[in-house]
Formats: C-alpha cells, sequence, structure tokens
C-alpha cells in the first residue's frame, strides 16, 4: 500500500476519535538554514508526516529561501528539547510531548548521490569530449 492511504487510515483511528477530545496547540518548527521558525496549530492526534507536509507547504507559500521541495520522505522533524532521534512519521505529534521543532532535509547516501550526479553530467552542453566525462565520472567516485 502507499504511504498516503495507509497515512490516512491511520489517521483514521487518531488520538481524537478514541479519546474524544479535540486538543490543540501551537508548535514552532526551525528550518535549518531559514530565518526564523515557521509556527502554526495542529491537533494533538496529528501524525508527524502530516506535520511535517503543513510545515513544507506553509514554508512555500511564504516565499522562503532555500526552497526544499514538498517531499515529505526527504525530511526529519526533530524535537527541539529531547534527545537527539528524529520523530517516526507515523507517531501523534502530541506523544512527543515537546512544541518546538527543528526540520531537517535528510542526507542523501553515496550511491543516491551517484545516481543523481551522472544524469546531471550527462545532461549539460558542452561538455567536451567523451575522456573529460569519463574523467569527471571517476573523480565523483573517489568522492
Amino acid at each position: 500500500m502507499s504511504q498516503k492511504i495507509l497515512r490516512k487510515k491511520q489517521k483514521r483511528k487518531s488520538f481524537e476519535e478514541l479519546n474524544g477530545t479535540n486538543n490543540r496547540f501551537l508548535i514552532s518548527i526551525n528550518v535549518l538554514g531559514s530565518a526564523g521558525p515557521i509556527r502554526f496549530v495542529v491537533n494533538e492526534g496529528d501524525l508527524i508526516a502530516d506535520v511535517i507536509d503543513t510545515a513544507l507547504k506553509s514554508y512555500a507559500r511564504q516565499g522562503r529561501l532555500p526552497r526544499l521541495g514538498s517531499d515529505t520522505n526527504q525530511f526529519l522533524l526533530y524535537c527541539a528539547n529531547f534527545g537527539a532521534d528524529a520523530l517516526s512519521p507515523w507517531e501523534l505529534i502530541g506523544s512527543s510531548g515537546g512544541r518546538n521543532f527543528v526540520l531537517c532535509k535528510k542526507q542523501i547516501e553515496p550511491e543516491d548521490r551517484m545516481r543523481e550526479t551522472r544524469p546531471r553530467m550527462l545532461a549539460q552542453k558542452g561538455c567536451g569530449s567523451w575522456k573529460l566525462w569519463l574523467n569527471k565520472s571517476f573523480k565523483i567516485l573517489t568522492i
């Protein structure tokens, strides 16, 4: 099943439905490399993945830099006050106990970086001869 379908199923069984309450609170998310925090109100039963999605949409709507994109799978949310472990996208935001968070982009592994840079190199115009391309390829492999 796709992640969106799973997220919707889990959202139906959210905290509010189980306890009959609808607690809302203000959270503050600092994005690495951005000028200031994003603040918005969430329900206690919202999933972390939904909070990341809302933060990315709000960030883009405000026209902030650097541009982040909208793929929630490329980001991790950390609680600013507790521990160094990223929060699971399937946890409820209310279970973290925090109100201040940090949003970070996942680091690209070297193998993934290779998949991204090679097509970019091939697409560049005026790259020169095949020898130049081969030398560039070997330089990327050594990084």
